[in-house]
Order: C-alpha cells, then structure tokens, then sequence
C-alpha cells in the first residue's frame, strides 16, 4: 500500500493539501470539525508527519542539543537520561556532545550548532562569560548549574544542604575541617566553596583551603593526598567523583572513614551510594534539573523574544556512612 500523504489526506476530505499541513503545524487555525477529519483520516491511513516537512512549515528541525563537559563524569548520564525522557515527550530528539572538559571547545561547538538544532542546552559550561554570550547569540540557550544575566539557566543551589552537612559534622565533635575545592573554570565549585566557607565563619571553625583539584577519581586521590598532609579531620569534597578518589587514598594509607577522617561529597550519584563506606553527600534533584531545563528551553523556542527566567532547585543533605563522630584520639592529636 501507498505511503499516506497530505495530498492523499486532503482527497479522501475534500480539502486542500495547505489545509492538512495547518491541522498538523498550525492547528489553531483550522475549524475544529475539519480538523477532526482530517485527523480521522490520518489515523486510518496510518500516515506519519514527515519531520523535514514540518520543518519547512514551523522553520525547527525537531532536534535540540545537550553539551556536557565529561560524560564520563557519573553526574551527568543522570542528567542526560532526565532531559532525553523530557525532549521525547515534547516531540523532539535530543543530540548528546561531549565537550571534553574544553572552555574553546564548548564556545566551537555552541557556535557550529547554530541553525543545525532549535535549541541548546549547557551543563556546567567552563567557558567565560562573555564567550558564551556571543555564541549563544541567536540561538535559544539554557545553562545548567551556571547563571548569566542574558541566558536562561536552571542551577541546583546546595547552600542551605551545605549548612546541614557543616551541621552534622559539627555535631559530631568535628572542628577542623578541610575544603577540597572543584576546578576553577567551574562555576558551581565557586559557589560550593562559598557556601562551606560562610559556613565555617559563622561557626568559628578552622577551615584549610586545598586545591583546586580536577572532578575526576584521579582528582579525589590528589586531594586525599593533600587532605591526609594535614590535622584536619573532615573534609567537604567539592562532589562525590572526587569524594570517592579521597576515600581511596585514606584506604591506602591506613586511614579509616569514617574511624579517623569523615568526608562528604555533592550530587549524590549512584556512585555515592555503592561506594565502601557510602558517601553522606548532598543529594541534587537531577530529574527536576533536566526536566525544567527543556522545560525552559521549549518556552525560548516557541517565544524567542520572552526574557531570559532563571531557575533555582534546592539540593538536600543525605547523611550515609562516609561520616562520624569525632574519637577521642583525634581529639587530642
């Protein structure tokens, strides 16, 4: 059998073949009884707009894209399942890029993207400013866990779960702490670090600034390394990659979490919670993150002269195994 078309639509209804496109991109203009029979129509013939065709009516091309800046990151597979599901159910399809950790590559990227997808979205972008700016020109643009004034953005914000986790060590007797600090082109490590250090100040305890250290378990050693060189005895790892890599370098050296030293990590992966001990960490709301950030971003699409809006979810302390109470030994050390 013959693949249905509009034209062989429009001759079982007795309309015009312009008539079937508008019931399937411009709805709203066809008479409500035409438009049903047309869709009756449709539905016997099995016919399946064509997306390129639609294209043509609507100037989208049913595609927008997700830049990350390390998909081996566990932060982000989370992220990108929510905004696939989300993209779907919105009728569109979702290209996935892999940035590298690469400020000049992200910029490259959002710019040869332009007039390829209807829309972008950038998590955790390392680029400056006012690079992303002039890449984004044009295109509509949501930034995931960074704010400008110019783009729509949708962050995670963990001050007050930060406060908790500073709250719950403190109550367990701890009272030099360690701020293993995330990498500097990093926006949300900027933010995570103030957090602890207000933190720290309101408390009036003692906190030793180390780093910058990569998001990576790599990373994580490096900072266990220098966390271990000094008298601290719990640490706020800038996010739960980097936690994990900590624990295992207080495991080679004979140091136990959370016997000797606690940590607590940001995100709340799934690795967080399979790792020995599990991780007390601040729990992001990954669905909520990807889901609002389409959201967001078919809002631009559909009304590319509506101001910029910014969203701001809330993180939560999970308190897991990765922290304890301060022993006497470490008291008087």
């Amino acid at each position: 059998m013959a693949r249905a078309t509009i034209y062989s639509i429009a001759e079982r209804c007795g309309v015009s073949a312009a008539t079937v496109s508008r019931v399937f991109n411009r709805p709203e203009l066809v008479r409500e009884s035409v438009r049903e029979r047309v869709l009756r129509v449709a539905a016997e013939l099995d016919y399946q707009p064509s997306s390129a065709a639609r294209g043509l009516v609507t100037g989208r091309v049913g595609l927008v894209a997700l830049l990350v800046p390390d998909i081996t990151n566990p932060f982000f597979p989370l992220l990108v399942r929510s905004v696939q599901r989300t993209a779907e159910r919105a009728g569109t399809s979702l290209m996935l890029i892999d940035a590298e950790e690469s400020a000049a590559a992200e910029i490259r990227l959002v710019t040869k993207l332009r007039g390829r997808v209807d829309g972008v979205i950038v998590a955790s972008p390392r680029a400056s400013a006012a690079a992303l700016r002039e890449a984004a020109r044009g295109l509509p643009c949501v930034l995931v866990n960074r704010t400008l004034r110019e783009l729509s953005s949708v962050i995670c914000d963990n001050t007050a779960a930060l406060f908790d986790a500073g709250e719950h060590l403190y109550e367990l007797g701890h009272r030099d702490f360690a701020l293993l600090s995330g990498p500097n082109a990093s926006w949300a490590a900027g933010r995570r670090s103030k957090a602890v250090r207000r933190w720290a100040r309101g408390r009036g305890v003692r906190l030793a600034e180390l780093g910058p250290f990569r998001s990576s378990f790599k990373g994580g050693r490096q900072a266990g390394a220098a966390f271990l060189a000094t008298d601290t005895t719990a640490a706020f790892a800038f996010d739960d990659l980097m936690a994990c890599g900590v624990i295992a370098e207080l495991a080679e050296n004979g140091v136990s979490v959370p016997g000797e030293r606690s940590i607590v990590g940001c995100d709340d992966v799934l690795l967080a919670q399979t790792v020995t001990p599990s991780l007390s960490t601040v729990t992001a709301p990954l669905d909520d993150l990807g889901r609002t950030a389409v959201e967001v971003l078919i809002r631009q699409i559909e009304a590319p002269d509506a101001e910029p809006v910014a969203k701001v979810l809330p993180g939560v302390f999970t308190r897991r195994a990765s922290t304890g109470p301060l022993t006497g030994a470490q008291a008087s050390a």
